[in-house]
């Protein structure tokens, strides 16, 4: 995907990810100049904060470049970053209102948490292709609507976990659950599309 004109050309995002991956600094500027905006307008649009929403945008990049070594070489860049900036302007929320409180068996929470992000790690990469998302609107509708609601309050909405427990009055580890359940369909029946 070519993003914008440099003095050689358009810049690709899949090159752009791949000097990223070799320690290529400039690259990492290239990534911002290409979505720095939509991942500010993003964060801002979650946070309601100019300040904070710069913040939640730099903490992003500096995790991605970080991690830009350990990436995988599928999926799209940008809808990485886009998802790690969303990610930093969710937390920002959450401390803000006093951060989570654990419930129950915090390892089991935070593995179930841990694998929530991982499917919907697998689901943005699948969907940043526009003829899946199509596919991804009839497979949400083919979930029980208890786990649709969940899916689409989080990442529709950006309702924390905790938020949706408090509107729906159910135990935070039902909405939990709800979430793995329904990202773990989510992905399954996507790889399934993707091996048609």
């Amino acid at each position: 995907m070519a993003v914008r004109d440099s003095a050689d050309g358009p810049v690709s995002l899949t090159l752009v990810a791949a000097r990223l991956r070799a320690g290529d600094a400039e690259a990492l500027g290239e990534l911002y100049d290409a979505v720095g905006q939509r991942a500010y307008a993003l964060a801002r649009r979650v946070l309601g904060d100019p300040a904070a929403a710069e913040d939640a945008v730099h903490e992003a990049f500096a995790q991605l470049w970080e991690r830009a070594a350990t990436l995988e070489p599928v999926g799209r860049i940008d809808s990485l970053i886009m998802t790690m900036v969303h990610r930093r302007a969710i937390d920002a929320v959450r401390r803000r209102r006093g951060g989570r409180v654990p419930l129950g068996d915090t390892a089991l929470l935070t593995q179930i948490d841990e694998r929530a992000e991982a499917a919907f790690d697998e689901v943005v990469t699948a969907i940043s292709e526009a003829s899946l998302r199509a596919r991804l609107r009839a497979i949400m509708a083919e979930l029980p609507e208890e786990q649709r609601v969940v899916v689409h309050s989080v990442y529709f909405e950006s309702l924390t976990l905790r938020e949706i427990a408090e509107r729906r009055e159910i135990p935070l580890g039902t909405v939990k659950s709800r979430l793995r359940l329904a990202m773990s369909r989510l992905g399954a029946a996507l790889k399934t599309e993707a091996q048609r």
